[in-house]
């Protein structure tokens, strides 16, 4: 008996039934393909993103390791400059800009790390004026060498007018030579020198 002979052997509800079942069958699956194409270019999409954001960020992070290594370029061509001796620099720098430079004194060295060590000095200036003392700083600033005003002090003349006393150190950086570990050789005995423990035959 063929699949159509039972159905024709179903009563009227059976059939309504069986009707009603195949009808939602057919809407299930009629609902269940677009559902699953919308999943499938949903998932598609969300994959896209993520490959859209990992090319963002490493395109972002080269950017950042490239601008890294230009800095790192930047401060050793800075530091292959060495630092000219402070107190002849600032008096120098301080006769452009119509500065004296009354009081220089060096101070002890401060090392930083193992590769670094810094050389302050305490300078002092008084009854200037505010302009030429800025472009002094500046001209320290832009002097092209490892060279930065680490401390400053600026006081203000009772009621002269634009008149300073400043007191500033300015510390010189400078990048440590490595040393280089030599090697001595321990010297080869010499066959002409005798053994220990034996003596030597009496001339004759």
């Amino acid at each position: 008996m063929n699949l159509q002979q039972r159905i024709g052997q179903l009563d009227p509800r059976e059939r309504r039934l069986l009707t009603l079942l195949l009808g939602l069958f057919g809407a299930f699956v009629m609902l269940l393909i677009p559902v699953g194409l919308l999943t499938w270019f949903s998932s598609k999409r969300s994959h896209n993103e993520q490959l859209r954001e990992a090319i963002q960020a490493t395109q972002l992070s080269r950017g950042k390791v490239h601008k890294r290594e230009l800095d790192r370029a930047a401060v050793l061509e800075r530091y292959a400059r060495p630092a000219p001796p402070l107190a002849g620099f600032l008096e120098a720098l301080g006769k452009q800009h119509g500065l004296e430079i009354p009081e220089s004194q060096p101070q002890g060295s401060v090392p930083h790390g193992t590769d670094y060590e810094e050389k302050p000095t305490k300078i002092v200036l008084r009854r200037v004026a505010m302009y030429p003392l800025a472009k002094f700083m500046e001209g320290i600033a832009q002097s092209g060498h490892p060279i930065v005003v680490s401390k400053l002090n600026i006081r203000k003349r009772g009621i002269e007018a634009d008149s300073y006393d400043v007191e500033m150190v300015v510390s010189a950086f400078e990048r440590k030579a490595k040393e280089k570990k030599e090697v001595i050789a321990a010297p080869e005995p010499s066959s002409d020198t005798p053994s220990e423990g034996k003596e030597e035959p009496n001339q004759p």
